[in-house]
């Protein structure tokens, strides 16, 4: 049993301090994640804040049978999106010091730790949202395509189609504009 798995039963036993130790485990990564969707680091928290309440409230609806990561990422990417949809939400690009937002050490960042890093950040701002949203789960929360699929809600084909197209199109403007991706060219 997974220990999420454990701490899900024990909430929902009761013990509402358990929930402490799920969003201590996702807070950052699911941060990184929302924060890079938006480009606004206080909607970030407010978002990620309203979407771990809703899982909370949301508990009893989850399946053991399914990962409780891309359950939760789920909820917080359905959040963020219908808080998109309600305010014809608008992104603009801020500067992100990815040292000060998120420990630079979680495995979830290492997507940023290169030199690169703001060109990256560029090439993918310019994506749709579909498609950024999974070269954000694959490559910064290193989300395998089947959780990918979960958690986006759709077939395993079309995610591993929109990847394709996603960096095809980072290769191209990176191609055009100049610079050089390196990370594009291995799928990991």
């Amino acid at each position: 049993m997974e220990e999420e798995q454990l701490w899900v039963k024990q909430v929902l036993a009761g013990d509402k301090e358990a929930y402490a130790n799920i969003i201590n485990k996702y807070k950052n990564q699911l941060y990184a994640t929302v924060l890079r969707m938006t480009r606004n680091p206080q909607d970030a928290q407010d978002f990620v804040q309203d979407a771990f309440i809703k899982v909370y409230r949301n508990l009893d609806k989850y399946k053991a049978d399914g990962s409780f990561s891309s359950w939760l990422y789920r909820v917080a990417i359905n959040h963020c999106m219908d808080e998109f949809r309600k305010k014809q939400y608008t992104t603009v690009q801020v500067e992100v010091d990815e040292e000060k937002v998120v420990n630079p050490n979680h495995p979830e960042i290492i997507f940023l730790k290169h030199e690169k890093s703001r060109q990256l950040e560029r090439l993918v701002s310019i994506l749709p949202d579909d498609e950024r949203l999974i070269i954000l789960l694959r490559y910064v929360n290193e989300v395998n395509y089947e959780e990918i699929s979960e958690i986006m809600g759709v077939p395993l084909s079309t995610v591993r189609n929109k990847l394709h197209r996603a960096k095809k199109k980072m290769r191209e403007t990176t191609k055009r504009e100049g610079g050089y991706f390196h990370d594009l060219s291995n799928d990991r």
